[in-house]
């Protein structure tokens, strides 16, 4: 009975600090098998310790009540690699276009079409039309993302923060800040 309220412990600390993860980061982080992590997760929703979204393929788990669904977006694309650099390369480049997006990731057309499509749908950007281009740019405040990928993902934080730092000079000195 312990080695079951152990892993059942294990499971939602790690949830509290890595928000958004999904079943096989569990699985493979913790060391548990594919059983265990379900039954804990089927377990530790029943109590309503935590909760779960479905996104795409995956099923994001968080701590209940902590997040709200702006910021679960958030966390669902940080968690992401592919839909991270599209993310975070719209907040860098206001206004950019799905071929920028594309040619800087060195992903297909398509494929950045795919991520934008899903930010869109998340809430996360924004699409406006100029001439035949579609530009994107952020649907919530950059800081707020920020936040978010500091306190949850700081390698990430520390990979980017040279970048992100000379994007907020380059918006204080647009606003007159």
């Amino acid at each position: 009975m312990e080695n079951l309220q152990n892993n059942s412990g294990r499971i939602f600390k790690y949830i509290e600090e890595n928000p958004g993860c999904h079943l096989r980061q569990l699985k493979r982080d913790l060391g548990l098998s594919m059983g265990t992590v379900q039954y804990h997760l089927n377990h530790l929703e029943k109590t309503g310790r935590i909760i779960s979204e479905r996104f795409n393929l995956y099923r994001c788990y968080y701590a209940s009540g902590l997040f709200k669904e702006n910021e679960r977006n958030i966390l669902k694309i940080l968690n992401q690699q592919t839909a991270r650099e599209v993310l975070m390369f719209i907040l860098e480049w206001k206004n950019s276009t799905q071929t920028d997006i594309a040619n800087h990731l060195g992903i297909a057309p398509a494929s950045a079409s795919w991520h934008i499509k899903r930010l869109i749908d998340l809430g996360v950007i924004l699409e406006s039309r100029e001439g035949k281009y579609r530009r994107y740019q952020p649907a919530v405040d950059p800081k707020e993302i920020i936040k978010i990928l500091k306190t949850y993902h700081p390698t990430l934080w520390n990979r980017w923060s040279d970048r992100l730092a000379e994007m907020f000079l380059s918006l204080s000195r647009e606003n007159g800040e």
